[in-house]
């Protein structure tokens, strides 16, 4: 898990070869004004999903994680709080391959908080439960990125 701003997002391009192609889409396109919905930049390998999320307590937050892509999550609306657990201390469930999901019960270990500006990357080894959030919804962005 990587947290920063999104000034300093090209600072991790060397990660992924796809992450040089998320800047760029950041520095030609205003995320805030796009449509709620999947916009596509390299088809199914590289794509943003922006939403308006229902935010939730710690507790309704699941954790989940990926096996495939990785997700670059960036508030839009307002703070957005993040729990972290690392995959290795995740018990092994059902892993949904259609959707490229496994969702978790329990509580994370950790909680981080990203304001407007700031971004999250979840790799497929961080289990990461989304939208906890004091605010009834949450505008968000979502990059995935073909791992």
């Amino acid at each position: 898990m990587i947290i920063d701003t999104l000034d300093n997002l090209k600072n991790y391009e060397s990660l992924n070869p796809l992450f040089k192609d998320v800047v760029e889409f950041l520095n030609t396109n205003d995320i805030n004004s796009l449509d709620e919905g999947k916009h596509l930049i390299k088809g199914a390998d590289l794509f943003v999903n922006i939403q308006v999320a229902k935010g939730k307590t710690k507790e309704e937050a699941k954790l989940e994680t990926h096996r495939k892509m990785i997700d670059i999550q960036i508030p839009l609306s307002g703070p957005e709080t993040y729990g972290y657990t690392p995959l290795c201390a995740l018990p092994d469930v059902e892993y949904n391959a259609e959707k490229d999901i496994t969702k978790y019960e329990g509580l994370a270990d950790t909680y981080v908080t990203c304001k407007p500006g700031e971004f999250a990357i979840f790799f497929p080894q961080d289990g990461h439960a989304p939208c906890v959030s004091d605010e009834a919804e949450i505008k968000k962005a979502i990059f995935k990125i073909l791992a």
